[in-house]
C-alpha cells in the first residue's frame, strides 16, 4: 500500500534537488564562457616605453600609434608605432606640444591627430596633426571649443569628432574635424548628459558614446550620434529599469572599448568604488544588447588603451590606483563563445 505523505516527501526531495541541476549547469556554463574568455586573449610584447594612463591611441594603415599619457608623477610626450603583423614597437619622433595626460587622438584621411588634455597645471586646447609617412608633425589651428581634458574622439567616414569632457565644468558639446579643409564645425550637442572619461567607438558608420563621469554621478545613458543627420539617439540607460531582464554593464568612467566586426567590446574602468574592473562586455549595435563575456585575462584596470588591427582587438596600459601598467593584450573573438 502507498502512503499519500511518501508521494508527497518524494516530490519535495525532487524540488530540492531540481535547482540544485540548474544552477550547476549555469555554473558550468559561466564557467565554459571563463575559460573560453581567457583562451581568446594573449599577451604581446610589452610596451618599452614608460608605464602609463591616459595615454592617446589612434590607428593607420594596420599599426597603431600610441603616445602621451602620466605615469603618476610625470605626464608624457613620447610617441610610439605598434606593429602588429611583427609584434613589435618602435619609438617615434616625440610629440612636440606640451607632455600631457587626458588628451584627444584619433586618425583621419590617413594621419593622425592630437589635442587637449591636461599638463599638470591647465587645460589644454592645441591641436596637432602627424604624417606617418614622413614621420613629422604639424600644429594646426586650436581646437574651437574650450580647453578641456577628458573628452571623447572618434573618426567616421575620415572626418573626426569631439566631445564632452572638463573644462572647470562638465561638457557635452560636440565638434567635427574635417582633414580635407582643416575646419571645425559645432555639431548637435550630446542628447545625454554631460561627462567626462566615457567611452566611444564607431560601429556601421555611426558613432557611440557612455558612460562618464558628471559631478560625481557615474552616468548610465548609451548615445548613438548619425553624422548623416546630425542627430543623437538616446539608447536603452544601462539600469534595471531600461533593460529589465537583461545583462548589462554598470555605468562607469574610464572604460576601454575597440570594435570588431560590427561588435563592440567595453573592458574595465571604475565605477567610483575605488577599485577598477575586469568585466569584459560585448555590445551588438543592431539590437542595443549586452553580452557578459567574464573577465578580461589581463587583470582589472582603468584609464587604458583599446585599438583593433584586421582580426584582433587589443587592450593596454592603464593603472590600478597609483600603480601604472605597460602590458599589451590581443583578443580573438572567435575564440571567446562558449560552446
Amino acid at each position: 500500500m502507498t502512503f499519500p505523505f511518501q508521494n508527497i516527501r518524494l516530490f519535495l526531495s525532487l524540488a530540492f534537488l531540481l535547482p540544485l541541476f540548474v544552477f550547476t549547469s549555469c555554473d558550468r556554463d559561466e564557467e565554459d564562457e571563463e575559460e573560453n574568455l581567457l583562451t581568446a586573449w594573449e599577451e604581446r610584447a610589452a610596451f618599452p616605453g614608460a608605464a602609463r594612463s591616459s595615454a592617446v591611441v589612434f590607428t593607420i594603415n594596420g599599426d597603431a600609434y600610441v603616445g602621451t599619457g602620466h605615469t603618476g608623477t610625470t605626464r608624457l610626450n613620447d610617441f610610439w608605432r605598434y606593429d602588429a603583423e611583427n609584434n613589435t614597437w618602435t619609438r617615434l619622433e616625440d610629440f612636440p606640444g606640451t607632455a600631457r595626460s587626458g588628451a584627444i587622438g584619433f586618425a583621419a584621411n590617413g594621419k593622425g591627430y592630437i589635442g587637449t588634455g591636461y599638463d599638470g597645471t591647465g587645460n589644454l586646447k592645441d591641436f596637432w596633426e602627424y604624417d606617418p609617412a614622413t614621420n613629422s608633425w604639424k600644429q594646426l589651428a586650436d581646437f574651437p571649443g574650450s580647453a578641456r581634458y577628458g573628452a571623447v574622439a572618434m573618426s567616421i567616414n575620415n572626418v573626426g569628432y569631439v566631445g564632452g569632457g572638463y573644462e572647470g565644468s562638465y561638457l557635452k558639446d560636440f565638434w567635427q574635424f574635417d582633414p580635407a579643409t582643416d575646419t571645425w564645425v559645432e555639431k548637435a550637442s550630446f542628447s545625454g548628459a554631460r561627462r567626462v572619461n566615457g567611452f566611444s567607438f564607431v560601429a556601421n558608420g555611426k558613432g557611440y558614446v557612455g558612460g562618464g563621469r558628471n559631478n560625481g554621478i557615474y552616468e548610465a545613458d548609451l548615445l548613438e550620434y548619425n553624422p548623416a543627420t546630425n542627430q543623437w539617439r538616446t539608447l536603452k540607460n544601462l539600469d534595471n529599469i531600461a533593460r529589465e531582464g537583461e545583462t548589462y554593464p554598470s555605468p562607469r568612467a574610464y572604460a576601454t572599448a575597440f570594435v570588431l566586426n560590427d561588435k563592440a567590446y567595453l573592458v574595465g574602468g571604475n565605477t567610483g568604488t575605488g577599485s577598477p574592473l575586469q568585466d569584459m562586455w560585448e555590445y551588438t549595435p543592431a539590437t542595443d544588447s549586452f553580452r557578459k563575456l567574464g573577465n578580461f585575462k589581463g587583470g582589472a584596470r582603468e584609464s587604458a588603451v583599446g585599438f583593433s588591427l584586421g582580426d584582433f582587438g587589443y587592450i593596454g596600459l592603464g593603472n590600478i590606483g597609483n600603480y601604472r601598467l605597460g602590458d599589451l593584450w590581443r583578443f580573438n573573438p572567435a575564440l571567446a563563445t562558449a560552446d
